[in-house]
């Protein structure tokens, strides 16, 4: 019997949960323990690939336990809800790391959280995809309830992709600023010295070689709100963790943004950070090109600066988004469980984790899909894991999250277009083979274009929608056809090792994934460390810092992180991926057999077996 619509439908509103899920721990873990809490980025890197290593393992035993399972439900789907539930709960503990943790107790919670989140994601994400062959018929059926459950997880991947950054903010600034431990305090010019920069800006807000010094000519109050936390250490505000309003001689400034040191760190031999001391302020104002012009025209200048600080609104915004997330995951997967059942009685024979990997040694092309999936998801996810940083630290500008969202917007769209009609158009004129070539070639298209753009200084964001198309719709094509890929090695297996092990492959699928992210989290943080890059990097907290700021402004050296950091990124982004996507082809080209007239034979050879 056909599957109805309406299992189609539960089955990929799972898909949709549980790749929601997987993407905001893949895109923003690395950042929120990093950027935002602090966490050092080499150890969030070792952390992350530690937990992975550690899958190798788990994956293997996981998929013992879900082929010796038997109830009355199937063998899946009591794991499948048992894995979804306990994820979910671990997810929002994961981003809810307690505020009086740092050091050594942040990295250990990070640790931790992390590698039993991927304990529980393995408790589900096998059982899930296992469960194709067990209620589908071979051929079409399969390859198009896989092709609707990537869709669906594309789906899912962009609500998180497009949604996350400005539903944090949404949410953090709903929540933090509910603290009791508020405090207000302000600067003026009739109390102490400033030193004051008036930068101008281009029409994309970012900062041009023009800039105005004001010493003893500039009456300025500065006032910052915030919690004990803004001055306990943390001394510079910018509009990265402020609500600014500025007034310049009774003028509003609508489109301006300004940062404001407040004192020097001090540093014990070792470079830590052991305290701060009260000196002189430093502010600097960057506004519009009509603003500066007025300004420049006065011998003195009055301004008030408003800023009320959300060095909280990400740690606050991620705990409730991820809430969110969680809740709709189980509710998605639940749906799932109630309307799919096992038709189909798929015999999985039991082994022992040594056999198991031996089946998977004797399994060539099980083998070969399997190290080609780790190639394609370490050049996506090194590119996912730094986009956040090369728009809020290269392209920078005051509204770099409006451009952020969308990107993603156009991003998360391509990648569903894709699956859902690219793939089968292109279907319908080339097989599986000639489909995953066009889309490698269109990645790596996508790859020299935006690194070409990259180097070039290009800063709209519209314009990186062209090899964001490119990628994108590779990705998202990709994403499908080697899981259909994976899935055809079973019956391959079957043939040659006369035994099925749909859980077998499949763990080896959420294995070879989550190890791909670990992968591309370790060469990202190694590059944020390498390169520099990090929160208030432009601003350092002292008046060297600020100095040497503003004079890279002045001779046209605008990038919010210093140059050579800025060319490492862009490296870094798209290089690496190429290298990968490369060798994932010749690999695959080498050592992959499984054409539609070797996959035909093979069932034929299967069905003569049976009878």
């Amino acid at each position: 019997m056909r599957l109805s619509l309406k299992e189609k439908i539960a089955y990929g509103l799972g898909a949709v949960g549980k790749d929601m899920v997987y993407m905001l721990s893949a895109s923003y873990v690395l950042y929120y323990f990093q950027d935002v809490l602090g966490v050092s980025a080499i150890a969030m890197g070792i952390i992350l690939l530690v937990a992975r290593v550690f899958d190798a393992f788990n994956d293997p035993i996981m998929g013992v336990v879900v082929a010796k399972t038997k109830t009355r439900w199937g063998k899946f789907r009591p794991w499948l809800m048992i894995g979804t539930v306990t994820n979910a709960v671990v997810l929002v503990a994961m981003f809810s790391a307690p505020p009086s943790l740092d050091g050594a107790g942040l990295v250990a919670y990070a640790a931790v959280t992390y590698i039993v989140w991927g304990v529980t994601y393995t408790m589900m994400d096998i059982p899930y995809w296992s469960m194709i062959p067990a209620f589908t018929e071979g051929g079409k059926e399969r390859e198009g309830l896989t092709t609707l459950a990537r869709s669906a997880a594309g789906v899912g991947s962009a609500i998180v992709t497009i949604l996350t950054v400005m539903c944090v903010a949404m949410l953090g600034n709903a929540f933090a600023s509910s603290g009791k431990d508020t405090i207000t305090n302000t600067y003026s010019s009739d109390d102490m010295n400033y030193l004051l920069y008036i930068v101008k800006t281009d029409e994309g807000g970012y900062a041009t070689p023009d800039v105005i010094e004001f010493e003893d000519t500039a009456d300025i109050d500065v006032t910052v709100t915030g919690t004990d936390k803004i001055f306990d250490g943390i001394i510079d505000v910018t509009s990265d963790n402020a609500n600014v309003t500025i007034t310049i001689d009774g003028m509003e400034i609508t489109d301006g943004y300004a940062e404001f040191v407040k004192g020097d760190i001090i540093t014990d031999e070792e470079g830590n950070e052991i305290g701060t001391v009260d000196t002189d302020p430093v502010l600097v104002l960057y506004v519009n090109s009509d603003i500066y012009e007025t300004i420049e025209q006065s011998n003195s200048i009055k301004a008030d600066v408003m800023m009320e600080s959300t060095l909280e609104v990400e740690r606050v915004g991620f705990k409730y988004f991820s809430f969110i997330i969680g809740g709709l995951f189980v509710l998605f997967i639940t749906i799932t469980c109630v309307f799919i059942k096992e038709k189909s009685s798929v015999d999985l024979k039991t082994a022992s984790v040594g056999q198991m990997f031996k089946a998977l040694v004797q399994n060539d092309q099980a083998m070969t899909i399997v190290i080609t999936i780790v190639l394609v998801n370490t050049a996506v996810y090194i590119t996912s894991n730094l986009l956040i940083y090369f728009f809020k630290y290269d392209l920078a500008g005051s509204d770099w999250q409006t451009n952020y969202t969308l990107f993603n917007t156009f991003s998360g769209g391509m990648q569903i277009i894709s699956m859902m009609l690219f793939f089968p158009v292109l279907r319908r004129i080339f097989n599986t083979l000639q489909v995953f070539y066009i889309c490698i070639g269109s990645a790596v298209a996508g790859y020299l274009i935006l690194l070409a753009m990259s180097l070039a200084g290009v800063k709209n964001v519209f314009a990186f929608f062209v090899p964001c198309f490119f990628i994108m719709a590779a990705v998202g094509m990709l994403n499908v056809v080697v899981t259909i890929f994976l899935a055809n090695t079973v019956d391959y297996g079957h043939l040659k090792n006369n035994r099925r092990d749909e859980s077998v492959i499949f763990s080896m699928q959420t294995f070879v994934v989550k190890l791909a992210s670990g992968i591309a989290a370790l060469v990202a943080s190694i590059s944020l460390a390498v390169f520099n890059i990090q929160e208030d990097s432009e601003i350092s907290g002292s008046y060297s810092a600020v100095i040497d700021y503003i004079e890279s402004i002045k001779v046209a050296t605008t990038e919010s992180i210093g140059s050579g950091s800025v060319i490492g990124l862009r490296l870094v982004m798209t290089i690496t991926p190429i290298v990968a996507l490369i060798i994932a082809v010749i690999i695959f080209k080498n050592r992959y057999i499984l054409t539609d007239k070797k996959l035909s034979e093979i069932s034929s050879r299967l069905r003569l077996r049976e009878n």
